[in-house]
């Protein structure tokens, strides 16, 4: 899988985040006293998560990038795919910290968020320009794979908030060029493993099938993707899907 240039992450991941901020602002911005305090406590779209938990959870994937280090020399980097892969057995855990934040910025939790997204990108402009392995806390990465998850963090949870809280006519969620780079990660990451030629079709659906926003479904995958010769077929990706 060909990896991302880190120039290009750094000003998407950038992009996604000032599309993602706004976007929230005039939602907070818009309530009343009740409605800003009840709004962010209500369910989300995503099982488990209320709202006002994952903007706090926004504010943890960012912190991640901004307490990244180089990693000592020599040290062998996981793939994007691995390092993704090591989300599930962390999942209770992930929960717990995000309920654990939130809780803590409850007063103020975009002033809280920005700060953390602060303190990443600031750390993203010490580390760069040169694309080095950094060690995070779950393992060592290239900063530019790094920069990747943090996009894909914030695509697949802004889509998840803008599900939960649908955005009105003129509001946006997630950048397109963001969704677009996003789901061509993922699907490289499929193409890779399985070494089929697939092009995306509809890259916000296909999203939402490889990270399990929605129910696995073959009829929903050809909507999504489509083979680039059409001798092919679409594979069945039902053992490989979600990748996160």
């Amino acid at each position: 899988m060909q990896r991302a240039d880190l120039t290009t992450a750094a000003r998407l991941l950038a992009q996604q985040w000032t599309t993602l901020r706004t976007w929230l602002g005039l939602l907070l911005d818009d309530a009343d006293d009740d409605g800003l305090w009840a709004l962010p406590h209500s369910p989300s779209a995503l099982p488990g998560l209320t709202v006002s938990e994952l903007v706090a959870h926004l504010g943890r994937a960012m912190d991640a990038l901004a307490v990244t280090r180089p990693a000592e020399p020599g040290t062998v980097p996981l793939t994007l795919a691995e390092y993704l892969g090591t989300y599930p057995e962390r999942a209770t855990e992930i929960a717990q910290v995000t309920r654990e934040i939130a809780a803590e910025i409850s007063d103020a939790p975009l002033p809280a968020v920005d700060a953390m997204a602060a303190a990443a990108f600031a750390r993203l402009a010490e580390l760069g320009p040169d694309d080095l392995v950094v060690q995070a806390r779950r393992a060592p990465i290239t900063l530019s794979d790094m920069v990747v998850s943090r996009l894909i963090e914030l695509v697949v949870h802004g889509d998840d908030l803008a599900r939960s809280v649908p955005p009105r006519p003129g509001e946006h969620a997630v950048d397109p060029e963001a969704l677009q780079f996003v789901a061509e990660s993922l699907l490289a990451i499929v193409v890779t493993r399985g070494g089929w030629s697939l092009e995306l079709v509809d890259p916000l659906l296909w999203v939402r099938l490889a990270t399990g926003r929605v129910p696995y479904d073959v009829d929903q995958l050809a909507v999504a993707l489509r083979p680039r010769f059409t001798s092919d077929s679409v594979p069945d990706l039902g053992r490989m899907l979600p990748l996160l």
